[in-house]
């Protein structure tokens, strides 16, 4: 029966409030507002109350970048640009623009170009016409099933070859723009995400590559960086960071997890029972340490916190959640953890966090916990015992971190064939094969130098580590992988050493090969060389980490590529003249002046 009188006010009052309702519930789920009765927001997930656009209250977990995006323009600051466009565009919601720019051959343009490296596509122009890819690997473990997969992966639609990062992670570079989709795609169905390995997201999760077989490590850690990692992909505020974030766990193992150059490191120690109490019972717990950038020279700091192994990803998730709420949008030089903890201190972060957590955060006094010290700079190459009677594991040697397609499938054949099938990557940009019986030792070696790869290394190949360089940067001022092997070349042909002297080259402040905590550390630069700009480095000395702790110091400004060999070699000359009985070349530096090592460099120049 039809009414044409139409609805009464009072039915009118009754449906809006419904639709109302209605809203707010699609809203908080996500789902498109039918009624648009409440000012929707353009991706449905907001609602406006009392009709002004600046009183629209998102609904969502994500809501607290966005609230603290328009606190930020609200006291009156200018967002940056990289906040401005997550702003106008959420940049997991790209999957649709992402495939259509990929099916015509494009590549992206404007903000487009960073809101994509939330996806790990990174267009790396002007230095390749091309896109690099980054993975996320949790804890730098995979099965060798997936780097053959990698490999012919690599080969239909990247460069034909993989990159071994400095966080235990794998690249792919020179993918075409028509390939872009067909790499995430690929990537996904050999069970290997990329989304969050690029833009202001937390970074693949490290841990100490020989979790679960080193016989002398206190924990393992591989299991926590993998919770930590699907704890990440499954928590929508885990994508509103202010800038890049990076966590790792170390298990006070013989090879170092890097753990204090991390915005939050984990780090493994004992309460013996001599020291134990009611709150804290013999065991292994994490020291938890915040604000490690040593690209702005600073290493993650203690807190006093002691956490037991299952506090872990909760502490972490209050971090960051309190980092999202408060870093700064409108300077990216500024924008990382630590730049919060300078301006608040310590004490006033720790209360945030426990704010967030509603409880309080355990303390226990550092000095009463037993550290471990048996980081050997070596157990990362060549053959070592495990944990389990007659197995040992082999660290591969690949130079500054690069190999062929081919030889990913030789090395998934031979952690086949004679490990367990898992393969390990490690910080120093090489990769470990486990599980190899103490009978098949011999074997191994053959094929893996059949493959053109070795499981030796000279003490200065050992500690090499070279980041991309200005070959796929478009940052570097300098070749810094073909001149990382060109300074162990000629390094190795003058000394023996007994220890390895650790060498970073990185291409640019932004310090992705952590030039700063290398014994000798170089940052590339452009020098004039008569009518020309050529390759150069700012030369550093005295870096270290860990228990050897330090940020290495300029030394030598702007030196051109072709004297660096001969200025390195006259560093380690005047070192190993010079030094006291077991004195390493960090203890060495430190203990000398600038005016000395100089000096030191000119008698043996």
């Amino acid at each position: 029966m039809s009414n044409d009188k139409g609805f009464s006010d009072e039915q009118k009052q009754f449906l809006s409030g419904f639709a109302f309702g209605t809203d707010v519930a699609r809203a908080v789920s996500r789902l498109p507002v039918l009624s648009n009765s409440g000012g929707s927001g353009d991706n449905g997930t907001s609602i406006t109350v009392g009709g002004k656009a600046e009183d629209t209250l998102p609904v969502g977990p994500e809501k607290i970048a966005l609230i603290a995006q328009r606190e930020t323009t609200k006291s009156g600051k200018k967002l940056c640009k990289e906040e401005q466009a997550k702003l106008e565009k959420n940049p997991l919601d790209m999957w649709d623009e992402m495939q259509a720019r990929s099916d015509r051959g494009e590549f992206p343009k404007g903000t487009d170009v960073f809101l994509q490296k939330f996806h790990g596509l990174f267009y790396v122009a002007p230095a390749q016409d091309s896109f690099m890819c980054r993975m996320r690997l949790p804890g730098g473990l995979l099965h060798a099933w997936q780097l053959a997969g990698l490999a012919d992966l690599s080969d239909r639609s990247a460069g034909g070859y993989l990159d071994v990062t400095t966080r235990a992670n794998l690249q792919y570079r020179e993918i075409p723009a028509d390939q872009a989709m067909n790499i995430l795609y690929g990537l996904r169905e050999l069970d290997v995400v990329s989304l969050g390995s690029g833009g202001d997201n937390i970074r693949n999760c490290t841990a100490s590559p020989l979790s679960g077989i080193d016989s002398q490590e206190l924990i393992e850690t591989i299991p926590f960086a993998k919770r930590m990692h699907h704890y990440i992909l499954n928590s929508r505020e885990m994508y509103g960071l202010p800038r890049k974030f990076n966590i790792a766990f170390d298990g006070g193992g013989t090879i170092s997890a890097l753990d204090d150059t991390n915005d939050i490191g984990f780090h493994a120690v004992r309460v013996n029972a001599d020291r134990a109490t009611e709150k804290f019972p013999e065991g292994v717990y994490f020291q938890l340490t915040l604000g490690g950038i040593t690209g702005h020279k600073d290493f993650a700091r203690p807190t006093g916190v002691l956490l037991r192994p299952d506090q872990c990803l909760s502490v972490a998730g209050a971090i960051v959640r309190v980092f999202v709420r408060h870093g700064d949008r409108t300077d990216r030089k500024k924008a990382r953890l630590k730049y919060v903890l300078d301006d608040w201190g310590f004490d006033k972060f720790i209360a945030a966090v426990e704010e967030q957590l509603g409880m309080e955060l355990p303390r226990f006094d550092d000095s009463l916990v037993e550290q471990s010290n048996v980081e050997d700079r070596l157990a990362h190459i060549g053959f070592h015992r495990q944990a389990q009677p007659g197995k040992q594991y082999v660290g591969v040697v690949l130079p500054v971190g690069r190999i062929t397609s081919d030889q990913a499938r030789g090395l998934a054949a031979i952690a086949n064939d004679y490990g367990n099938g898992e393969i390990r990557l490690t910080v120093w940009q090489n990769l470990l094969i486990p599980f190899i019986d103490d009978a098949d030792v011999e074997r191994v070696q053959e094929r893996l130098l059949e493959l053109g790869l070795d499981y030796r290394a000279s003490r200065f190949r050992a500690g090499l580590v070279a980041c991309t360089g200005s070959g796929g940067c478009k940052f570097a001022a300098a070749e810094t992988k073909t001149h990382a092997m060109q300074i162990a070349d000629h390094l190795q042909s003058q000394f023996d050493l007994e220890s390895p002297i650790n060498i970073h080259l990185t291409g640019c402040h932004h310090s992705c090969a952590q030039h700063y905590i290398g014994d000798l550390g170089l940052l590339g630069c452009k020098v004039e060389k008569g009518d020309d700009m050529v390759d150069g480095y700012h030369v550093h000395v005295g870096g270290g980490w860990g228990q050897r702790q330090g940020i290495a110091r300029l030394l030598f400004e702007s030196v051109a590529f072709d004297e660096v060999p001969d200025l390195l070699a006259g560093i380690i000359r005047g070192y190993l003249d010079n030094r006291d009985q077991g004195e390493s070349f960090i203890e060495f530096a430190t203990r000398k002046t600038d005016d000395e090592l100089k000096s030191l460099v000119a008698v043996t120049a």
